[in-house]
């Protein structure tokens, strides 16, 4: 017996040479591009006020009078945020007008990183950071969903990807020029500013992004009923242990430049800019492949991935030879980030708007647990190398969930026919 899933060869089949389609209602916006630069300024919003606190981490611990180590928490505090607000949030927002709940999303954004600028001891600005991480998972899956519906059935995974582009170029533009200003000017205006972008984005998004509804038929339990599906753990637990390996270089990468390259300080922001770089590449290869098969390029990124955690620990001591590696990391983590993000919109069924926002509290674990594991080796006495090596592992386990999934879908699949 033949059954009409069988027939439209869904994209989560791994033997598919195509993305499928993204199940959500064809909205028409008078201006495609504008209306996506809208969605990835927001993008450009959260990818700044994330990783700027890394950068202004010194000025931030004297600020509120506490170590560099317990300041750190800081950063902590928003990934908890992004754990915790993205089901939640999606779970609330599902049945909202999609427009009207990214203008919400932002204006809460705007309002915790303002929250943030103004705190004035360490306990405020923990639950500032908190807050400010509330809206971003839930913030990325409705702008997916919002580029999906605006794009030809052919472009979905170009328009998601246009999206995550605007993360990845404030790893290249934002992040640097809040540092400069937080530098200058005092660590709180890299939080006003990136109040301001939110606000920005806010009025793009009203301006430019055309009426999208939302879904009348949603409920707390039809979209709860995401977590029943297998192949959706299956794929958070894909993005949150394959994708760790990419923080487990990440973190670690200014001692490794100086110490084990050789290289000076003034080496590190060259890797940070080719790490920021490759988000780039990545992200924009990212949607292109995901148009030929989704399921594909995540395998293709989980595996180079691998690769290229090994080669940078080969290539680490050799100075400027790692410079490429580096690129490359962050070019394959970009493909794994968008894939996994239509993958989570395709194998959701009809909790999409759950499903699209839960990639980032999956990546927001991939950060703590690869961070995590790679001081637990650096600890051990095994060298500021080793992160490379859990990277590898990390890759490779990550690799072994997706073709676990994909024997489990191919059985899933055999026994409908049977």
């Amino acid at each position: 017996m033949t059954t009409t899933a069988e027939t439209s060869a869904p994209p989560a089949d791994p033997s598919g040479s195509r993305s499928g389609d993204v199940d959500v209602p064809a909205v028409t916006a008078r201006h495609f591009g504008l209306a996506v630069l809208a969605l990835a300024m927001g993008g450009f919003a959260i990818g700044t006020t994330e990783f700027v606190t890394m950068g202004l981490l010194p000025q931030i611990a004297a600020g509120v009078d506490v170590s560099i180590p317990t300041g750190g928490h800081v950063i902590s505090a928003y990934a908890v945020g992004v754990v915790v607000g993205a089901p939640v949030l999606a779970f609330l927002g599902a049945r909202l007008p999609r427009r009207a709940l990214l203008v919400a999303l932002m204006a809460a954004f705007a309002v915790g990183n303002a929250v943030s600028a103004l705190a004035t001891s360490y306990e405020q600005l923990m639950v500032a950071r908190f807050a400010a991480g509330l809206p971003h998972g839930a913030y990325f899956g409705v702008a997916s969903l919002v580029a999906a519906s605006m794009a030809r059935p052919s472009h979905k995974g170009r328009a998601v990807s246009l999206v995550m582009l605007g993360l990845s170029v404030a790893n290249v533009v934002g992040v640097p020029a809040a540092t400069v200003l937080g530098q200058e000017l005092g660590w709180r205006a890299a939080f006003w500013a990136a109040g301001g972008l939110a606000v920005l984005t806010l009025g793009l998004v009203v301006w430019l992004v055309p009426s999208v509804p939302g879904d009348p038929g949603a409920s707390g339990r039809r979209e709860l009923s995401a977590f029943k599906v297998p192949q959706v753990w299956l794929t958070l637990l894909a993005g949150a242990v394959g994708f760790g390996g990419m923080f487990a270089v990440y973190t670690y990468i200014a001692p490794v430049v100086t110490d084990v390259a050789g290289l000076g300080e003034r080496a590190v922001p060259v890797f940070l800019l080719s790490f920021g770089l490759g988000m780039v590449a990545g992200t924009w290869l990212a949607g292109i492949m995901a148009d030929w098969s989704i399921f594909r390029s995540l395998i293709i990124g989980g595996v180079g991935m691998a690769f290229t955690m090994l080669a940078f620990w080969v290539a680490a001591p050799h100075g400027w030879a790692a410079l490429p590696v580096v690129f490359l990391i962050t070019t394959l983590g970009s493909v794994l980030v968008v894939n996994l993000q239509l993958r989570l919109m395709d194998v959701a069924g009809d909790a999409q708007t759950l499903g699209a926002a839960m990639n980032h509290a999956s990546l927001n674990i991939a950060n703590a647990l690869g961070a995590w594991l790679g001081g637990l080796v650096i600890a051990a006495g095994w060298g500021l190398r080793a992160p490379a090596l859990v990277g590898l592992v990390l890759s490779v386990a990550g690799v072994a969930i997706l073709l676990l999934s994909a024997a489990l879908h191919v059985r899933g699949r055999d026994a409908v026919r049977a």
